[in-house]
């Protein structure tokens, strides 16, 4: 790995002879920074802008992989993993599987993705890859572009699109805000026998415990003998990792009947839900992109559909004016707010999730919960939404909006 590492250093930095100054610096090339640069190749009115991506990792493992729903086609469809046309939703006041009318549920692994962006982008004259960390990146006197200071050595652009994870430890106000993680560990698993429908994603399951937080599985069949099975939490802190096992294995055991299966795969991560302001830029010329700017969704974690929408809106920008849009992000308020209040109320009372939750899906048409999820709806359907749930968590949690004290849980005996 090593010598293929070197290998590619020097043939990139071979190319940084006859250019050392950018259109766009990329700073990081995961999920964001190679999905903008992706979209930019593929708008022929930015045929002639040059980039550069400085990232220090080689992306050749699969990392992670990505679900998302979908009504309309995708630049990154030809990598589809697999999809599926129903869902299930499960918890103990109300189960329903689902038919998706205009939706998809789609996944996408990791490697799949990086393998064909990096074979597009690297056949591409426009782009440069540089294989090191940034240290500095600043805004030049005078609107005169950006520079980023490496290790390799200085860059400068007329844009740099930063999408390094946030610092949030750092940042951190929990007097001011929410500050909570989506944590899971997922097996791949193969039977020997029949098991799961390959037809519809287990989207939650909150059959099992809640311990006050809000606990659910989370299956992708792949076919009826092989299956990702997850456990994930909202809550403020991991667990540690055997109890993730357990509660997987129980759920085998218990729910689908195996004590035969073979792990051939692991999935662990945790991804940070916090309303706290992640700003769309750090300058004029400094552009946040991925969870740096907030495209993970507060209330789900959700973010590859997001970084693509982001993606789309920035490079569609640059083509028409050669500017970027004035509403960096196109977010709007009100779903903020509604991000806002179920944090607090997760925060507070995180077993109170699954109920929340089953009204929804049984008071509501899938695609409408999907469309508030992507935050597609109208006033009117925002409407619907919010009266189709208990509304008194919510009001409870308008109050601590109001007087901008995130709520606590009640401290028991």
């Amino acid at each position: 790995m090593r010598l293929a590492l070197r290998m590619w250093a020097a043939h990139f930095l071979s190319s940084m002879a006859a250019a050392s100054d950018f259109d766009y610096l990329l700073i990081g090339g995961g999920a964001a920074g190679l999905s903008l640069a992706y979209h930019i190749s593929q708008e022929p009115r930015l045929a002639g802008k040059r980039m550069l991506i400085l990232e220090p990792e080689a992306k050749n493992q699969n990392d992670r992989t990505w679900s998302f729903w979908t009504d309309a086609p995708m630049l990154f469809d030809g990598i589809v993993a697999h999809e599926w046309g129903r869902i299930a939703f499960r918890s103990p006041q109300f189960e329903q599987v689902f038919e998706l009318q205009r939706h998809r549920y789609k996944m996408i692994r990791g490697l799949d993705f990086y393998r064909h962006v990096r074979a597009v982008l690297e056949a591409s004259p426009q782009v440069t890859w540089v294989p090191t960390a940034v240290q500095d990146l600043r805004e030049l006197p005078n609107a005169a572009g950006v520079q980023a200071t490496t290790p390799a050595g200085e860059f400068t652009g007329r844009y740099a699109f930063d999408s390094r994870p946030p610092q949030l430890e750092q940042l951190r106000q929990p007097q001011r805000h929410r500050y909570l993680l989506q944590h899971f560990v997922g097996w791949e698993v193969e039977t020997d026998h029949d098991v799961f429908d390959p037809t519809t994603v287990e989207f939650m399951d909150f059959r099992g415990k809640q311990h006050h937080e809000a606990r659910f599985m989370y299956v992708l069949p792949f076919s009826p003998r092989r299956a990702l099975v997850e456990y994930t939490l909202f809550s403020e802190t991991p667990l540690p990792k055997a109890e993730y096992e357990t509660a997987l294995r129980d759920y085998l055991r218990d729910t689908l009947g195996l004590t035969n299966y073979r792990i051939t795969a692991e999935e662990v991560g945790a991804i940070p839900m916090t309303d706290h302001p992640l700003p769309a830029a750090q300058s004029s010329r400094i552009i946040n992109l991925g969870t740096r700017a907030g495209r993970a969704k507060p209330s789900t974690g959700y973010a590859f559909k997001r970084i693509q929408a982001h993606s789309q809106r920035l490079a569609q920008a640059l083509a028409a004016t050669g500017q970027l849009p004035p509403n960096l992000t196109g977010d709007q308020w009100q779903f903020h707010l509604f991000d806002t209040l179920l944090l607090d109320i997760m925060q507070r009372q995180g077993e109170r999730t699954h109920n929340i939750f089953a009204e929804l899906f049984s008071r509501n048409p899938v695609e409408r919960i999907f469309d508030f999820l992507d935050e597609r709806t109208t006033w009117k359907e925002n409407f619907q939404i919010m009266n189709s749930v208990t509304p008194w968590p919510f009001l409870r949690s308008i109050w601590h909006v109001l007087r901008r004290r995130p709520g606590r849980r009640a401290l028991t005996p």
